[in-house]
């Protein structure tokens, strides 16, 4: 006879386990995919009659029919834009810093765990001290560089950590093979280690950035406008960003700008889908370059 504790009924007992933890994996993704699919369609549903040509290309309107997303699109591509010009060259040097230069010490390793701890922030902390910092001690005011540099704080721990994770991904025999032919350290990070963490670098980069374009807290904290009826055309120019404007227009009395503020749902989501569709080639086109 098996007994009780034989290891037939200890790997049937584990099996048992294993699928029913699966089943409820599977249940839980299948429900927030249905949840996600219905309030998506809803949105669509309700914005689709709203969005033209017309609705992208004018300006924010107290009435209905004339309101628009030019500013807040102009303003959240700004911001966008300069935000990843700091975020990407900042976060991947602090990286490869931390990997590939810098001694094992403890200060080293208390950096480490504050870049993950700072990760985890919420976003009004950062709001505050980019109102602190960026508004009052550097008087830029409530321009688009004062937002980019705060959105900037918000999602540098993120693209650090990827990127650390991407760097650290690479094969060490890559790096002992090319010491062996005589490359310096610096040789090896910017032909071999670089060019082979770049798709991960890559898709943590727009995955923080898709999080910066969706945030209002820290935008809010440093005065960012929820009216605008003019596109920024440089750095310091005050602005507003699409969630601004979007939660503006879910604050009407009219039931109209319900509608509306889906359009701009829409459109934001769209940023969002083209993001992504370029990480997604980005990498791709890195792989292949790294297989070949």
């Amino acid at each position: 006879m098996i007994g009780a504790n034989s290891p037939i009924r200890q790997r049937t007992s584990q099996r048992k386990r294993a699928a029913i933890f699966l089943a409820l994996i599977l249940a839980a993704t299948f429900l927030g995919i249905v949840i996600l699919g219905t309030l998506i369609v809803d949105v669509v549903q309700e914005g689709s009659k709203w969005l033209d040509w017309e609705f992208i290309t004018s300006f924010p309107s107290r009435f209905p029919d004339r309101a628009g997303i030019r500013s807040a699109l102009f303003g959240t591509l700004w911001l966008m834009g300069l935000t990843a010009l700091f975020v990407f060259p900042l976060g991947v040097g602090a990286s490869v810093y931390l990997e590939e230069y810098a001694p094992k010490h403890w200060l080293i390793s208390a950096i480490k765990l504050n870049i993950s701890n700072l990760a985890g922030v919420p976003s009004i902390v950062y709001g505050i001290l980019g109102l602190t910092i960026f508004v009052r001690a550097m008087s830029l005011e409530r321009s688009v560089l004062a937002g980019a540099l705060t959105i900037a704080l918000l999602v540098l721990p993120i693209i650090i950590i990827a990127s650390q994770e991407a760097i650290r991904a690479v094969p060490i025999a890559l790096r002992q093979g090319a010491y062996a032919l005589g490359a310096t350290r610096w040789q090896t990070t910017w032909n071999i280690v670089l060019p082979q963490a770049m798709p991960g670098i890559l898709t943590g980069t727009i995955l923080a950035l898709s999080r910066g374009i969706g945030e209002t807290a820290p935008l809010i904290m440093i005065g960012a406008l929820t009216f605008i009826a003019f596109s920024p055309t440089n750095p310091l120019d005050p602005f507003t960003v699409l969630p601004i404007q979007i939660f503006n227009w879910t604050s009407r009395p009219q039931e109209d700008f319900r509608g509306i503020a889906a359009a701009g749902i829409i459109v934001l989501l769209a940023m969002l889908f083209v993001m992504n569709a370029g990480a997604i080639i980005l990498r791709n086109r890195y792989q292949r370059r790294g297989e070949g």
